[in-house]
């Protein structure tokens, strides 16, 4: 019963996306092709981060065939139409994540091995949409928080002490 309104959710959500993106095309005068559509199928069929190289995969292993070059235009008429956000989490590669509808949330970005972890915490999301700055308007924001992830840590604590015993 919970398994099904979880999946009705789910497909309403990408049906509602699927018209704003109709939407967005049809007023930019964009082809709208299945490849597209596909694309933003697959973008909201799974709520984690993906880099474009994931994306192009996971579009083979469902048989749907797509050049790299539709992969990267459709990405930028989805972040033109704020459907995608685009993270850069310190690396020279950029990773996106779905955004209409998604849950305010931060990001733990261990340096050592390159994890990121979502983080919410209602205070902390509180308190940076009730901050005030002078002359300006937040309309959405992201926070990255670097540090080493607990595996990490244990990993370099352990190297340090056995090069200490050495």
């Amino acid at each position: 019963m919970q398994e099904s309104l979880v999946m009705d959710k789910e497909n309403k959500l990408r049906e509602l996306v699927k018209q704003k993106f109709d939407e967005y095309l049809t007023a930019h005068k964009c082809r709208k092709t299945p490849e597209r559509y596909a694309i933003l199928d697959l973008i909201y069929s799974d709520p984690k981060h993906f880099d474009m190289d994931s994306l192009y995969e996971a579009m083979t292993d469902r048989n749907f065939r797509v050049s790299r070059a539709t992969l990267y235009n459709t990405m930028q008429l989805l972040l033109d139409c704020r459907l995608v956000l685009k993270h850069q989490f310190g690396q020279n590669l950029s990773f996106y994540e779905r955004a209409y509808n998604n849950e305010v949330h931060h990001h733990l970005i261990c340096t050592s091995c390159n994890k990121v972890v979502e983080y919410k915490d209602a205070e902390l999301k509180t308190l940076i949409q009730n901050k005030k700055i002078k002359q300006f308007t937040p309309v959405y924001y992201n926070l990255y928080i670097f540090g080493i992830c607990n595996i990490c840590a244990r990993n370099l604590k352990k190297q340090q002490s056995k090069s200490n015993k050495n």
